[in-house]
Formats: structure tokens, C-alpha cells, sequence
């Protein structure tokens, strides 16, 4: 189920962001405070629908929180962005691919003429979540991603169109 965050989910959110995949592959707060947690699920996610900026939901499943997935209105000609990120814990069970499905679709259903998704090119499973979901791999966007480091790496551009 995606549903709008809660303040109660943000220990969930701290738990989930202390993991280093999550670390690795999102742009977030490196080191992840509660505080941090906190922001993001009482402020930054009711901030962005608000302001018409994305629709970030949590994702939960038998009635606990196991990830985050959103539609961030980009304005451009790719459309609507989806992104996600599962909680280690619930990891394995397809809730990434079910919540871009959704999300695509949503977006789809009210008109926009495509939505696409970037995953790292060395993020392989965040890629079979894309084709899972029902999105198209287009090809490689070059020096798009740029890491805390101050280093650039490339992305895997994945659409999905009302057609398919």
C-alpha cells in the first residue's frame, strides 16, 4: 500500500537509512540522524505534495513500513520521475517494483505523456526493479548522477509511456 508518511514512521525511516546501500545509492544526509528522519517524514514529503514539486509516499505492507517510493514532477520532456527505496528488512518481496508500477501508472492515468526513472548504471538491482515495473531501459545518460565525493557517474534512463 502507498499511503501518505506519518510522524510515527520515522523511526522506521532512521533504522532503514542507516543502511549502506541506502547510504550508497540515495542522496541522503550521510550520517542519517533522527532528526533527519523526523524532517523527511513530518515535513519534506508534506512540503513537496504541497507544493505540487512530487507525491512521496511510504510503502507498507501486513501494516508496517518497509520503504519510501515518490513521483517527482520534474519539469522537462521526460515526464514525471519515480523513485524508490526499500527498507533492508523487506527486501526481496517485490514491493519496489509493485510501488513504481503504481506510481507510473498514477502519473500515466492523469495525462502526462511519459514517465522515466534513472538507476545507477552499476545498480543492477534497482534496474530489475525498473524493468519489473514495467519500464522500457532507453540507454545511458552520461555524467548525470553526481556522488558526496564530487565524483559524476552515469545513469541507466528507463521510461515508461502510456502504450506500454
Amino acid at each position: 500500500m502507498l499511503r501518505p508518511y506519518r510522524p510515527d514512521d520515522a523511526d522506521a525511516v532512521f533504522r532503514a537509512c542507516q543502511d549502506p546501500d541506502i547510504q550508497r545509492w540515495l542522496r541522503v544526509p550521510s550520517p542519517y540522524t533522527e532528526a533527519d528522519a523526523v524532517r523527511f517524514a513530518t515535513e519534506t514529503t508534506v512540503q513537496a505534495r504541497a507544493e505540487g514539486h512530487g507525491l512521496l509516499t511510504a510503502v507498507e505492507a501486513d501494516g508496517e513500513f518497509v520503504g519510501s517510493a515518490g513521483l517527482h514532477f520534474t519539469p522537462g520532456h521526460l515526464g514525471p520521475g519515480v523513485g524508490y527505496w526499500i527498507a533492508p528488512w523487506a527486501r526481496g518481496r517485490a514491493y519496489a517494483a509493485e510501488a513504481a508500477r503504481a506510481l507510473a501508472d498514477w502519473g500515466l492515468g492523469r495525462g502526462a505523456p511519459r514517465v522515466h526513472l534513472l538507476a545507477d548504471v552499476e545498480n543492477v538491482a534497482s534496474q530489475a526493479v525498473a524493468r519489473r515495473a514495467g519500464f522500457v531501459r532507453e540507454g545511458v545518460v552520461r555524467r548525470c548522477l553526481d556522488y558526496r565525493d564530487g565524483s559524476w557517474g552515469d545513469a541507466a534512463l528507463f521510461s515508461r509511456l502510456p502504450d506500454d
